[in-house]
């Protein structure tokens, strides 16, 4: 993209300022006569395959020029020129420098010295391009649209120069040969239980003489802390057609990912429709099956580009790349942002704010599994030069705070892109085609420091299932944070196996919500507090049968020591289980309050029978009918975990935590 820009931009310089400067610095013919040959010679040189100009040509035809006269200046521009577009920068700032000794004055707007520092910033000569950029500057015909990139060419370079003194520790490791091939590989995310890895890979394939490229999804599992051979995706998710930058819910069993049509612009493979150029597709997968790929419903896609997407873990935003094209040609892309609608269709997108947004190229983006830390490419912001990779956090109000650099050798001179951050936060994917690799571009991991990293996040995984017969149920479950009162998390666990995984911040209070048709609702408190080698926290969930006859906890309601006055917390499952009784008028239950052993029996007694009746008043004001229910109090007669096997305990936090368990607010249902 950066070489059709610079063709656009030279094309017209070239042949606009040099036709009109005539007669040139030179009286030598042949140096003119090939200088002329040389600026036809892209053009005419062209590639019908491909289209690519043939600037070598040029710049051996101006090689010739400037042996019959050296101090041809004209020349030399156009060397440069030539040479940037192939990206020769060395060959370029030569030619540049030259033809500024033999006419300083030579643009009276300056762009020598304007392109002579991008190409200085280009190999990291960062003295060298604040001193052009400071000419520059002081030039009082210098175009007034480059002024503001010159200044922030400026800023990187001092920016650079500073966080090159300054170095993060940055040891990247190759993540191995069961992933890395001979091909190129890339794009990668990871489950929030870090076992299954999703990668793009660049498959090159021959058609007799003809070489074609083409993009597939492959997996890899993580068995034993080793990364298994990667494998495939199914044929109907991979076609011969490219798909790329897949994103991984949190649980694995859905896939959003970006397809392309074919030549014509409008073919998006068997089985796709789309609404033009690329487009991101949904997969799920259900049991061992992965679904035929949909276009993304609801109002992400567009007749633009949209790639990179990334998705939150709890599944209700996700972010993209979309990029578009201007009237005049120039490309611009930014990161978006779409929410999952009641519906089950994505809302219509909008950019971020233009403080994450830059005026120049945002080219990824990802969404940490702790819903707060981003990361994202961007080429306008203040870095190293080219694409630098940046973190912002969001603040208490939803607001994203200024972009933080992830600083030098993270970002180089060169283009960083795609970075993916692990769960836990720790140790961050890139991919790179740096020396010693098993090919093209490899999977790299990292590292990441402290100062860089997102908040800790582990996950939390279950079981749902019938309490009597065992079998496994896809039931709904919400996650609320006790803290704050938000809901975190809704999701399904899986149809066929009952099982789900989400990820958490560690170190907080949640509740958990389980529902079924045809059970009861299951409730639990838990803190996500981990012992430092553990990285996940798991329940088995049990359900019982509407026509069960067992004690059901409402786990998450609270109420202050030796008092019967229910905390503000409850509010949350009472108000979801008035709603559950609502439904079904004609069930009948007997709310039961619990104590533990301790203290006094007939003050237990009293004290159980004031919380069971607290709940059972609430339930009266929110619409139950004081017919549906009973309440009793049983003070410490039904223990869960008896004195004896508490006695028996080695530890106070263990009796404690039984003694806790003994402590509850229970619903039967009675005839």
């Amino acid at each position: 993209m950066r070489n059709f820009v610079l063709l656009s931009f030279f094309l017209v310089l070239v042949y606009g300022c040099s036709n009109a400067q005539f007669p040139y610095s030179t009286s030598n013919k042949k140096a003119i006569h090939y200088f002329e040959l040389a600026e036809k010679a892209p053009k005419e040189g062209m590639d019908p395959m491909t289209g690519a100009y043939d600037f070598k040509s040029g710049i051996e035809l101006l090689g010739k020029a400037l042996e019959k006269d050296s101090n041809f200046w004209e020349a030399h521009v156009l060397d440069a020129e030539f040479n940037e577009i192939q990206r020769n920068y060395k060959q370029a700032i030569f030619h540049y420098k030259r033809a500024l000794e033999i006419d300083p004055n030579h643009s009276i707007s300056g762009s020598s010295t304007y392109h002579l520092a991008t190409c200085q910033m280009a190999i990291g000569d960062y003295n060298g391009a604040l001193k052009s950029c400071s000419i520059y500057l002081k030039n009082p015909n210098a175009k007034e649209e480059n002024l503001g990139t010159v200044r922030r060419m400026q800023d990187c370079a001092n920016f650079a120069m500073t966080a090159m003194k300054n170095p993060k520790p940055f040891e990247p490791k190759n993540i191995g040969p069961s992933i890395n091939t001979n091909f190129s590989e890339y794009y990668p995310t990871i489950t929030v239980d870090g076992k299954t890895l999703f990668f793009t890979r660049r498959l090159v394939e021959y058609q007799g003489e003809n070489k074609r490229e083409q993009e597939d999804f492959y997996i890899s599992l993580n068995i034993d802390q080793v990364w298994s051979k990667s494998f495939p995706m199914p044929r109907n998710v991979n076609t011969p057609y490219n798909e790329g930058a897949p994103t991984i819910s949190a649980d694995g069993k859905s896939l959003i990912f970006v397809a392309c049509t074919d030549e014509s612009g409008v073919d998006y493979g068997a089985n796709r429709q789309g609404k033009g150029s690329c487009d991101l597709f949904i997969t799920q997968k259900n049991g061992s099956q992965w679904t035929n790929p949909t276009n993304l419903p609801g109002k992400v896609n567009s007749t633009h580009w949209e790639t990179q997407p990334s998705m939150s873990a709890d599944g209700k935003t996700l972010y993209f790349i979309r990029g578009m094209r201007s009237r005049d040609g120039k490309k611009d892309s930014d990161i978006y942002v779409s929410h999952l609608l009641a519906d089950g269709t994505w809302s219509l997108a909008e950019p971020l704010p233009p403080h994450i947004n830059s005026n120049q190229n945002e080219e990824s983006v990802l969404i940490h599994p702790d819903g707060k830390t981003l990361y994202f490419a961007s080429r306008g912001h203040v870095g190293m030069g080219g694409s630098d990779l940046f973190v912002s956090r969001m603040d208490a109000k939803g607001n994203w705070g200024l972009p933080q650099n992830l600083g030098y050798p993270i970002n180089t001179l060169s283009d960083e892109n795609s970075l993916m951050v692990s769960p836990e936060g720790d140790v961050a994917f890139f991919a790179s085609d740096r020396p010693g690799g098993y090919g093209l571009m490899d999977i790299y991991y990292f590292q990441l420091p402290k100062e860089d990293q997102p908040i800790r996040t582990l996950y939390f995984d279950g079981f749902v299932f019938d309490a009597n017969s065992k079998k496994p149920l896809g039931a709904s479950f919400q996650l609320t944070n006790l803290s704050t009162g938000e809901r975190v998390i809704q999701s399904k666990a899986d149809g066929t196996d009952g099982t789900f995984v989400v990820p958490l911040p560690i170190n907080t209070d949640y509740a958990i919500e389980v529902n079924f048709p045809g059970y009861l609702p299951y409730s639990l408190n838990f803190n996500m507090t981990l012992k430092e080698n553990e990285q996940s926290y798991h329940l088995q969930i049990p359900l019982n049968p509407e026509n069960s006859s067992a004690e059901n906890v409402l786990s998450n309601v609270f109420f202050d020591l030796n008092q019967a006055k229910l905390r503000p917390e409850s509010k949350v499952e009472l108000i979801s289980f008035a709603n559950y009784l609502k439904a079904r008028p004609k069930m009948k239950i007997e709310i039961g309050g619990h104590t533990d052993s301790r203290g006094n029996a007939e003050e237990n007694l009293t004290l159980s029978t004031n919380r069971a009746k607290a709940v059972y008043e609430f339930l009266i004001a929110q619409g139950i009918p004081a017919g549906q229910m009973s309440y009793k109090g049983y003070g410490s007669s039904q223990p869960i975990i008896s004195d004896k096997e508490i006695n028996a305990m080695s530890n106070a936090e263990q009796k404690e935590k039984a003694h806790q368990k003994n402590r509850r607010t229970t619903y039967t249902i009675r005839p």
